[in-house]
């Protein structure tokens, strides 16, 4: 867990610890099952549809038509903003720890559409700390602690398209598709007050309620069934370390004895000061309806990310991820006959966020004997800049379609490593050493580069019942029970000059341009 706080904080992951999407795609996220995980049904069933995950510029489907601004190689559309929240809470019975999460993301999009998702995820998995006192503050009760967690979870949900309102003007159909989505977001947070009510309370009258939540929908109201299904499964491994001290008695047994037992340990508080998370996430989007209907997209993300400081908090994120789409028809024949999987497109994202602000983790506790009992939270504000690529490729004939399908197998002599092919890179003109997926990105490939500012505000509070060791100066320490809840709500916009690459030009290079299909509709606050 050492090697892995030290690694986040610097962002800077040594290639020889696997940093995730290495020798193929499927085999890192699965390592279990191996190659053969993605086409396997385990994520084929009734799943999702497509994203190009945060920053991801969309893009239209495989055979699009649409031509932007004359120029095939421009993306169609790209992400203005994005509004992000996620609950948490984590219950931990001795070594072993239960997850559930809530995410909810409204999105803006440059066409004037605006999608709202939700997914909930349930995980488990296991925790330890370890803790040492600091030889040079040992009168003063210093100690350190290194605590590292291991998780895996899995979870659905669904995603909705407001695109009713077409008057021809993107912005105003933005505004018009946002406030639907906001208040179908209402309807829902409603609906499941009314269904969480009914579960404790059965015998309570549920129409004046039903009524109410039914009274939030939008006059262009979705149908209840989202758009896209999405299923999700993901792997976490974590650490943190945190300093403190301790606070000692006299070790006196009477009032007036005089005689002593040695100093007790009578309680600690101490603050994080580094934590960090690696995390593996294979998401399945089945699309149920609009002009994309009928297809399945596999996303697969590896992000890095950590944090640094007491009081002022450093923050950063590293992220990789590519999303492939078939035609899930045939993609389900293709399980059933063992034939080989034919993709239609591809999305090669990229991103990193850098940034800091505020904010603190305290632990404060008492113990009784050998038991503690520990209460800690904390919150604060970040502030950070978010760099995001894209390389997007429509796979229109069987030659680029197997070429893209054998690098995510790990098939042939180029399978898809760690680092990612760079979208940036894509637009240079290829070495000699460039590989066959490489060459198609810079012949075909829409590129795009997009900034964003976000602001990101957390809280977290946490209640626990614990039980230690003493070995020397090291404490060997677990929880007999704990809960911890965690909010955090982040709001990112878009910034800076969006641009693409245009098609090819004498000697090869693809000059930046603006990318007018980004920047003629502005975000809309919320």
């Amino acid at each position: 867990m050492s090697l892995v706080v030290a690694a986040i904080v610097g962002l800077s992951v040594p290639a020889d610890e696997a940093t995730g999407l290495k020798s193929a795609v499927c085999r890192i996220l699965h390592p279990l099952s191996g190659a053969e995980a993605c086409s396997t049904g385990d994520y084929a069933g009734d799943d999702g549809d497509g994203g190009n995950g945060d920053g991801g510029n969309g893009g239209g489907g495989p055979g699009d038509p649409f031509v932007p601004n004359g120029d095939p190689f421009e993306p169609a559309r790209c992400l203005l903003s994005q509004d992000q929240t996620k609950d948490t809470v984590v219950i931990q019975v001795a070594f072993i720890k239960i997850s559930t999460s809530e995410t909810v993301k409204l999105q803006q999009w440059s066409d004037g559409t605006v999608t709202l998702e939700r997914v909930t995820e349930t995980g488990g998995g296991v925790t330890a700390s370890i803790s040492a006192g600091i030889p040079g503050l040992k009168d003063w009760g210093g100690s350190a602690k290194l605590s590292g967690t291991f998780l895996a979870g899995s979870g659905n949900g669904g995603q909705w398209l407001f695109n009713g309102n077409k008057s021809g003007d993107p912005q105003a159909d933005l505004a018009a598709n946002l406030e639907d989505a906001q208040k179908f977001a209402a309807y829902l947070k409603a609906n499941d007050g009314c269904k969480y009510q009914s579960g404790y309370n059965p015998g309570a009258a549920m129409g004046a309620c039903t009524q109410d939540a039914a009274s939030k929908k939008p006059d262009l109201e979705p149908e209840l069934a989202p758009d896209v299904d999405i299923t999700k499964t993901s792997i976490e491994a974590s650490g943190n370390v945190s300093f403190g001290g301790k606070f000692k008695s006299n070790g006196k047994s009477g009032k007036d004895s005089g005689k002593s037992d040695g100093p007790k340990d009578l309680g600690k508080i101490s603050g994080e000061v580094l934590n960090g998370t690696m995390t593996e996430d294979v998401v399945v989007m089945r699309t149920n309806t609009g002009a994309n209907a009928g297809k399945i997209t596999f996303i697969y993300t590896f992000t890095v990310k950590g944090s640094a400081g007491l009081g002022g908090v450093a923050t950063g994120e590293r992220m990789q991820q590519v999303a492939v789409t078939y035609d899930a028809a045939a993609y389900d024949q293709e399980e059933k006959d063992g034939a080989e999987h034919r993709p239609e497109k591809l999305v090669i994202t990229t991103s990193q966020e850098a940034g800091d602000g505020t904010g603190i983790k305290v632990e404060g506790g008492a113990n009784a004997g050998p038991v503690t009992i520990d209460v800690g939270g904390g919150g604060g504000s970040t502030q950070s800049q978010i760099h995001t690529e894209s390389a997007e490729l429509i796979l229109d004939n069987d030659t680029d379609s197997t070429l893209v399908e054998d690098w995510l197998r790990g098939r042939g002599d180029a399978p898809a490593s760690n680092p990612l092919p760079s979208p940036s890179d894509a637009a240079e003109v290829p070495g000699s050493d460039a590989s066959p997926l490489e060459r198609l990105l810079h012949d075909k490939g829409k590129l795009s580069r997009l900034d964003y500012k976000a602001n990101t505000d957390w809280w977290n509070a946490s209640l626990g019942v614990g039980f230690g060791i003493s070995a020397g100066q090291f404490t060997l320490g677990f929880k007999l029970f704990g809960i911890e809840i965690t909010h955090e709500g982040k709001e990112q916009t878009i910034t800076g000059n969006p641009t693409y690459a245009t098609g090819p030009k004498s000697g090869g290079a693809r000059p930046w341009v603006e990318w007018k299909n980004c920047t003629q509709t502005k975000p809309i606050p919320t």
